[in-house]
């Protein structure tokens, strides 16, 4: 196990810092707890071919959002009838491929921050909970305290409205809450909820993290302040 402290980041930085003790840690799956890029850059490039579409296009505005606005942008003329049929064909796939999807780097390092801090944390995602449980499980993750899927909600990420149900929950207000995103669409609907948001791989956002140990040791230094 990695030593919980703080330390600095792989390439020699000090951490930057967190502007506060966060009352919750909200967490995105794909691309942030889980790596599961391949495996849904292969679901969504096999639905393209499928419905006659470019795949480089579609994998371009895909991650980070349920299948139905993706669906919509690309296949503008369905109805929604079949906008669900063709979203519901694009989820099957994902069912279908949990080849190489394993945890994030750092993962379990902030799952042992969270629970020495005893924060409480949920997972927020785009996808529903069967394909959420079959990821974090062939990623040898647990069942987070909290799981708030795209069916929890009316309107997906880049909408709050997943956020807010998260923290309403988890009973933290909005703004002493911490969002962990990947992608575009989340840190937008984290900013909308009115909470702090990390970002990973270089996303734009109120606190960038190399990784999610990174995180761990930020996390632990403004906790045992």
């Amino acid at each position: 196990m990695r030593h919980l402290g703080v330390t600095p980041t792989a390439d020699g930085r000090a951490p930057a810092g967190l502007p506060f003790r966060p009352d919750a840690v909200l967490l995105d799956m794909d691309g942030t707890l889980v790596d599961s890029d391949a495996a849904v850059e292969r679901a969504w490039t096999t639905w393209a071919v499928e419905h006659g579409v470019d795949g480089d296009a579609v994998l371009a505005i895909a991650h980070g959002s349920p299948p139905e606005p993706t669906v919509r942008r690309m296949l503008p003329a369905l109805d929604a009838e079949a906008v669900a049929v063709a979203a519901a064909r694009q989820m099957s796939l994902q069912y279908d491929d949990l080849t190489d999807v394993v945890a994030a780097p750092g993962a379990e390092a902030l799952l042992a921050a969270l629970r020495e801090l005893d924060l409480p944390w949920a997972v927020v995602t785009s996808a529903d909970v069967r394909l959420a449980r079959a990821r974090l499980g062939a990623a040898g993750l647990p069942d987070p305290p909290l799981l708030v899927s795209v069916e929890d909600v009316r309107v997906g990420k880049p909408d709050p409205e997943g956020f807010l149900i998260a923290a309403a929950r988890l009973g933290a207000a909005p703004a002493r809450c911490l969002v962990v995103e990947d992608a575009e669409p989340g840190v937008t609907a984290g900013r909308a909820a009115g909470m702090t948001v990390a970002g990973l791989r270089g996303i734009e956002a109120d606190v960038a993290v190399a990784d999610l140990g990174e995180l761990a040791d930020l996390l632990l230094h403004v906790g045992r302040r």
